[in-house]
């Protein structure tokens, strides 16, 4: 009546569960986003985002080193500059006092070559329009011009003590203009970890928040539209064409299934980014008394990995990497 294989004979016991695991989560797949703020007094809980925060330059170190005393495997960090420091060329971003560069250069000091520290390469917090590049009169994006302002910042970055550089704008070229850059500059050493398919999704919105975004409108004529797959593959296919040292997918829940094919054609490590409006969902429903909420952030970050990711960046990264050690 029943087949002589039953399944449920590797799922009696947690051992057992354990031995036969396909997939596994530890710390050391982890990256840990954090927010430095230029202005503040004390740490600041972002509203959208219980539990994060926009950190002071000492508390951010101090939260860095707890991270990685936990086992993260890196750290994403993000400027939030105050508003009047913005223009419209982002100028504070390639500023060697601008709020990021000197969150990198503490961040270095502080641990060395303990972990890798990241930094996103990208305009949007600096510039007083919102968007992750530089504005044509009538606009729009201008591709070229801000490619120019990556370069500049890309190598400003690397000077302040970034490992490895996350260029986020979705522009055609990046990856081949930073690395032509840091090259010349000496940074041969400096990777990057290129946002190859990062959508246009409705799931940013806490962010937003987090990095006191100017954006009025949306970014919807350079990042991807949640209706294409191939476009994502061929935006990957160019990123390691240019030499991009790894790829992201960003969002990573709603698109396990851009990261599944990405992973399978990449020859680099392959990241996804569990975003903000991810993070805000988990948690919204676990204060509600509607899911539980440990159980749920490690079965989500299990899904990512499942689904290819060999790097998952996440808000729970130093909690998580606690509970797995």
């Amino acid at each position: 009546m029943y087949p002589e294989f039953r399944p449920r004979r590797l799922r009696t016991t947690p051992a057992m569960r354990r031995l036969v695991a396909e997939t596994s989560l530890e710390p050391r797949h982890l990256v840990l986003p954090m927010f430095v703020a230029d202005g503040i007094g004390a740490p600041r809980e972002i509203s959208s985002m219980p539990g994060v925060f926009q950190h002071t330059f000492d508390s951010l170190r101090a939260a860095a080193t707890t991270a990685v005393e936990a086992g993260v495997g890196g750290l994403m960090l993000f400027g939030v500059p105050r508003p009047e420091d913005k223009d419209a060329r982002g100028s504070g971003a390639t500023d060697p006092d601008g709020v990021l560069n000197r969150g990198l250069r503490d961040l270095r000091d502080e641990l060395g070559d303990a972990t890798v520290i990241m930094a996103d390469t990208c305009l949007d917090e600096f510039t007083d329009h919102g968007h992750c590049g530089v504005l044509t009169e009538s606009g729009r994006v201008d591709n070229d011009a801000t490619l120019e302002r990556y370069a500049e910042m890309a190598v400003a970055q690397a000077e302040s003590g970034a490992h490895l550089l996350g260029p986020s704008g979705m522009m055609d070229g990046q990856v081949a203009t930073i690395r032509a850059a840091l090259d010349a500059a000496g940074f041969q050493d400096v990777g990057q970890l290129a946002y190859a398919a990062k959508y246009a999704s409705a799931f940013y919105g806490p962010f937003r928040e987090a990095v006191g975004s100017s954006l009025e409108g949306d970014r919807r004529t350079y990042q991807q539209d949640p209706a294409n797959r191939r476009e994502a593959l061929r935006e990957v296919d160019l990123d390691l064409a240019e030499g991009a040292d790894l790829v992201m997918v960003k969002p990573a829940m709603s698109y396990l299934d851009i990261l599944r094919e990405v992973a399978d054609r990449s020859d680099v490590p392959v990241a996804a980014y569990q975003i903000s409006g991810e993070y805000s969902m988990i948690t919204a429903a676990a204060q509600n008394g509607w899911i539980d909420r440990d159980a749920a952030v490690l079965e989500s970050l299990t899904s990512i990995r499942r689904a290819g990711a060999d790097i998952v960046l996440t808000y729970w990264a130093a909690e998580a990497a606690g509970w797995l050690s």
